[in-house]
């Protein structure tokens, strides 16, 4: 339980019994929809009703850290009931991130008019560092029909992360049927991908826009080293050329340097690594003026929902960091705005709960 000036605010589960769930999204009349990692998609009832499996989800490399991931409902949701997800996609050669568009039916049992609109390439046999976070992106407060798409550098590529011909370690910006935003960063450079929006990256699990439609993400470092970034288009996020972590088990990674000319720093870094899982903004004042503006992030390795304190709302450099649900001992996977203005997450465990941050 954590203090909110007078109130106390108490984890409320909303349903429980979800294998691994990764990501939440909530449809009209308070019903939530939730993919599990070994490759389910489900309709939560408002009521906490969990549904059957929905059809229609394609196959996944479930594994490791691979499976069904990320999920976002498209902007006009209520009128076109279009989403998208993200997932490991399998391939002869290995896996590779993938991002789908596809329309839930009227009756909520399945998924109409699945189609993959990117695949990163190349495919890699690795079960790590899938990244896939997927956030739709504004402009002038409007939605401007087009995605970002974080993609991890599958651990055993992580030189790639530096390269501008693959999308190992990278954020993508795509319209919503995939094709390429003209204005994208480094369309027209010879040899470099012009799907490609930032890079230098080790495995985004953690996107989210602020009301300025600045992009926010945070990725995970190796032994120490997790950040918080503030991504610009064209620019290089330095990973594994700088780092603040280390390797598992002691030593430097490459030359072990932590800045470099060219290569961005991030807003804020963890050491010890807290495994940062979900990330959003609180722009409600449900729990009090002090909590508006502030960054919520899932920890994976400690169990908790970090709630951080910024110098100025929604802006500015990092001044407190607060431990929520620690008591729990859950690992928080995602952590979303509700459109009730409260605060969602997700436990990733086999018997996962959906979890209502409730203020009393």
């Amino acid at each position: 339980m954590a203090h909110v000036g007078a109130q106390t605010v108490l984890p409320d589960v909303v349903a429980s019994g979800l294998q691994n769930p990764w990501a939440v999204a909530f449809l009209p009349e308070g019903r939530y929809l939730v993919t599990e990692r070994p490759g389910r998609m489900r309709v939560i009832e408002a009521n906490g009703k969990v549904g059957a499996p929905l059809a229609g989800v394609p196959t996944v490399a479930a594994g490791g850290q691979g499976g069904l991931l990320d999920l976002l409902l498209d902007a006009d949701f209520a009128r076109n009931h279009t989403l998208f997800f993200c997932f490991s996609e399998p391939g002869q050669t290995g896996n590779s991130t993938a991002l789908a568009r596809a329309r839930l039916s009227d009756d909520r049992t399945r998924l109409e008019e699945v189609k993959v609109i990117f695949s990163q390439k190349p495919k890699v046999a690795s079960s790590l560092h899938f990244g896939c976070r997927v956030v739709e992106s504004r402009h002038g407060g409007k939605a401007d029909g087009m995605l970002f798409l974080t993609l991890g550098e599958r651990f055993v590529r992580k030189d790639d992360a530096q390269k501008l011909d693959n999308h190992l370690g990278k954020i993508v910006r795509i319209h919503k049927d995939g094709r390429v935003p003209a204005d994208n960063p480094f369309v027209g450079r010879a040899g470099a991908l012009p799907e490609i929006w930032s890079y230098g990256h080790r495995n985004i699990q953690g996107a989210t826009l602020a009301p300025d439609s600045t992009l926010w993400t945070h990725e995970h470092g190796p032994q120490g080293g997790d950040e918080i970034n503030l991504i610009q288009p064209g620019s290089n996020y330095g990973w594994p050329v700088i780092t603040y972590g280390e390797n598992y088990g002691g030593g430097p990674i490459g030359d072990g340097i932590t800045a470099k000319e060219g290569m961005k720093q991030p807003l804020h870094y963890w050491v010890p690594s807290i495994a940062p899982s979900g990330m959003a903004f609180l722009t409600s004042e449900r729990y009090g003026h002090a909590w508006a503006g502030n960054l919520f992030v899932g920890s994976l390795k400690f169990g908790y929902l970090d709630r951080i304190e910024l110098s100025e709302p929604f802006k500015g450099t990092v001044v407190r960091e607060h431990k929520l649900l620690a008591d729990l001992g859950e690992r928080i996977r995602d952590v979303r705005q509700g459109p009730d203005g409260l605060l969602y997450v997700l436990t990733d465990n086999a018997r996962g709960q959906l979890i209502r941050l409730a203020p009393r």
